[in-house]
């Protein structure tokens, strides 16, 4: 029971790790995702004759908040992660209900990320701006491979723990 505790912790914290590296690079170093949120905003890569250009976001203004929107998205993400790794790390030990307990921080912190990724990139993105016709701007692949590895250390982390024997035993 305390290698899958430590497995699921672990996990989580990788993918807190992964997602503070994003929020960093996108609060240090801006300049080439928020080109690329301009650029699928704009909607000037998809094919010319498309019929859903009339949806192009144009103004910078409103493209530097749909920019902040996913990085806040991000480090909301991270954060929750980080919370859900320490309350795991710090019941590893404790009874079940304890340990599910620390674990609902993490998956909020996933369900976040997931709609963060699915929809904010693929559904958004790719189907509402059409991103999935850019060959220069389109992050279809990476977000479906986060947006997948994030549901599968969510579906992993709520699974039960099984129950201990040792608990049951009277002395």
């Amino acid at each position: 029971m305390l290698v899958v505790r430590l497995s699921k912790a672990a996990l989580v914290g990788a993918l807190a790790l992964t997602c503070t590296l994003v929020v960093y690079g996108n609060v240090t170093e801006p300049a080439v995702n928020l080109a690329f949120v301009q650029h699928v905003l704009s909607m000037d890569t998809i094919l010319p004759d498309s019929g859903i250009a009339d949806r192009a976001i144009t103004d910078p203004t409103l493209q530097r908040g749909a920019f902040a929107m996913i990085v806040a998205g991000e480090a909301v993400t991270a954060l929750l992660l980080w919370i859900g790794v320490a309350l795991m790390l710090a019941r590893l030990r404790a009874p079940r209900g304890d340990f599910d307990r620390a674990k609902t921080w993490a998956i909020a912190g996933l369900s976040v990320g997931f709609l963060v990724w699915q929809a904010g990139f693929l559904g958004i993105g790719a189907e509402w701006f059409g991103m999935w016709m850019s060959k220069v701007w389109n992050g279809q692949q990476s977000a479906f491979r986060f947006a997948m590895t994030v549901l599968g250390v969510m579906i992993y982390v709520a699974l039960p723990e099984a129950e201990d024997p040792e608990a049951g035993r009277k002395g």
